[in-house]
């Protein structure tokens, strides 16, 4: 068939037509699919479901903690604390843990979450894993938070990254918990969600951030 311009047009067209569905399949591809940095092997984690005897969550803590009092060891009577956290490596989750953060610094008062693309206090990573999304360490003294596919599209994706970023402000797991208790997690099921501490968990942080970090890390070492 003659290269006519109006055969041109035709091609042109279809070739366009081809890109934008390819395109928007691209967008449309499940997470799972997309490849992702591996999570660190973790020795304890707090997980979104889980049982009430689970114990990550203060090992997770401590992590942080550790981290942030060596980032302002000069800086001691610094009275809100900034912690920074890196989520490169949870590309799938960034407008979810964008969110999160700004749920919790727009619900406390003592502490600040921050993003960072170097070195920070604890990192998201995303992937599959059957136990589902957790905050954990890595045993080397490493915080992270860790969000599952399969599990952010049972739950309520933002309801997942600000329950595990509430382990990053010292609040412990609570699965018998109603909807209206962020740390009740996935206890209430998947038909919950609310994003937001409710006023007992906002108070329990800004308590034990109210004088800053030797405040919180006091407080970790008494439940110790």
């Amino acid at each position: 068939m003659p290269n006519t311009p109006k055969n041109s047009r035709r091609l042109l067209a279809l070739a366009l037509g081809l890109g934008l569905a390819s395109g928007a399949l691209g967008t449309a591809a499940p997470a799972s699919a997309r490849v992702t940095a591996e999570a660190p092997a973790h020795t304890s984690a707090a997980g979104y479901v889980g049982s009430a005897g689970n114990t990550g969550d203060k090992a997770f803590l401590d992590a942080v903690l550790k981290s942030v009092a060596k980032r302002q060891a000069g800086q001691p009577s610094l009275k809100v604390v900034t912690v920074y956290y890196n989520a490169s490596r949870a590309p799938s989750f960034r407008s979810q843990i964008s969110s999160a953060a700004s749920i919790w610094n727009s619900s406390v008062s003592n502490v600040k979450l921050q993003a960072t693309s170097g070195s920070a206090d604890f990192a998201y990573y995303e992937g599959n894993d059957p136990r589902g999304s957790y905050a954990s360490t890595n045993g080397h003294g490493s915080g992270y938070i860790f969000l599952d596919y399969a599990q952010n599209r049972r739950y309520d994706s933002i309801r997942v990254a600000a329950h595990e970023t509430g382990h990053v402000l010292g609040l412990p797991d609570h699965y018998s918990g109603p909807c209206s208790e962020l740390m009740s997690g996935g206890g209430p099921g998947p038909s919950c969600t609310n994003r937001y501490p409710n006023s007992t968990e906002r108070t329990r942080v800004n308590r034990l951030w109210a004088n800053g970090l030797a405040k919180a890390v006091a407080q970790l070492s008494k439940t110790g």
